[in-house]
């Protein structure tokens, strides 16, 4: 299992932990609802043009103060990524491509006319984080430590072009799964009327503003039963795009698997990219185009389409079997997780835990 370590890019100062606070509760027996229990410390580095990245520490979570008037609270300069540390069964804490992570930040960053962070800055920092905290890494079962990088502008003005002063951060929170129901499959409704992002837009930076969004979509969705949304292309709302916050994949009669191409609407999930490399390694093989919903419904109506699925850091790989469209519903298959989305699970979920051999050195052990 590689571990290639970056050299280190700034010495981070620990003064402020990594020692728990003594009334800290330690970690949940249970993690509760996910991404709401954090763990004892957090990351902070600051950006200056005169000073660049600068002031690294390792310190207590808290609130961090910042002015009213700071940019990202009025002009939306945030964006973020989301991995997770995982325990393998030898007691090995692991990160699964962290490095593409690093990637996705520094494009995102480019979009929002931020800084960009070092690769080998945004790898150190988890390390340091998960590092201080090793023992809120869960060792159940499907649980994992989710990270939460992200970068804020923070220069207090209020007027129009990019701020001068920004907050990186990570944070993290022991989770399980995503959805309530475990990992069985997910029912989605189409969104026909709103749209998660437009051509020219930020759809491909993952930034605040794109999840926001997706909330009335989401809201309505979830309050008719629905657990996700799903988007279609802003320009002529007929080609799928994404959920709400993960890729889709089409699994035809013929093992073909298809999923939307990555145009600046679609995010670039490392999942995403994973799962594609997984279903190659398998034999299927695999296509990026544009698949109309029309004929999402009518492939699933003749049999053609046999399995559909959604993946992102947070749910893995989740199968989706009951459709809203338009009113109307349509079920994918038999219902259920099928074959194909079941094995592609289980095959990153044993690369991710350090359960497989790791033949495309994604899985980095944390020092």
């Amino acid at each position: 299992m590689a571990n290639t370590r970056y050299a280190p890019a700034v010495v981070f100062d620990r003064t402020a932990g990594p020692a728990a606070p003594e009334d800290s509760a330690g970690p949940p027996s249970s993690p509760g609802a996910f991404g709401s229990v954090f763990t004892d410390h957090m990351v902070t580095v600051r950006h200056r043009p005169d000073e660049g990245w600068h002031g690294a520490r390792v310190e207590r979570f808290g609130p961090t103060a910042m002015s009213p008037a700071a940019a990202c609270l009025h002009y939306g300069q945030t964006i973020f990524e989301g991995l997770k540390a995982y325990r393998a069964p030898d007691g090995r804490v692991l990160l699964f491509r962290p490095d593409a992570n690093a990637a996705r930040f520094q494009r995102s960053a480019r979009r929002l006319a931020m800084p960009e962070l070092p690769g080998e800055l945004f790898v150190q920092a988890l390390e340091e984080l998960v590092a201080a905290d090793r023992r809120w890494v869960p060792s159940a079962d499907g649980g994992s430590l989710y990270l939460r990088p992200f970068l804020v502008a923070t220069e207090p003005f209020l007027g129009m072009r990019p701020a001068e002063e920004y907050l990186f951060c990570v944070i993290a929170s022991p989770v399980g799964g995503v959805f309530a129901g475990g990992p069985g499959a997910i029912s989605v409704d189409v969104s026909h009327d709103y749209a998660r992002a437009a051509p020219g837009g930020t759809g491909s930076a993952k930034c605040g503003g794109n999840y926001a969004a997706a909330l009335p979509a989401l809201r309505r969705a979830v309050s008719e039963g629905y657990d996700q949304v799903v988007f279609l292309d802003a320009a002529q709302h007929r080609n799928v795009e994404e959920l709400g916050g993960m890729n889709i994949f089409f699994v035809f009669r013929d093992g073909r698997i298809t999923t939307p191409p990555l145009l600046d609407t679609v995010l670039a999930g490392v999942t995403r990219d994973s799962v594609i490399t997984l279903a190659e390694d398998a034999g299927h093989q695999v296509t990026e185009a544009p698949y109309p919903v029309e004929q999402w419904r009518d492939d699933a109506a003749s049999g053609e389409l046999r399995e559909v699925f959604a993946c992102g850091t947070a749910a893995t790989i989740a199968g989706i079997d009951r459709v809203r469209y338009l009113g109307a519903e349509f079920t994918v298959g038999n219902g259920g997780v099928g074959p194909v989305t079941a094995g592609l699970r289980t095959r990153l979920l044993d690369l991710q835990y350090g359960r497989a051999e790791d033949a495309h050195d994604w899985v980095r052990v944390v020092p």
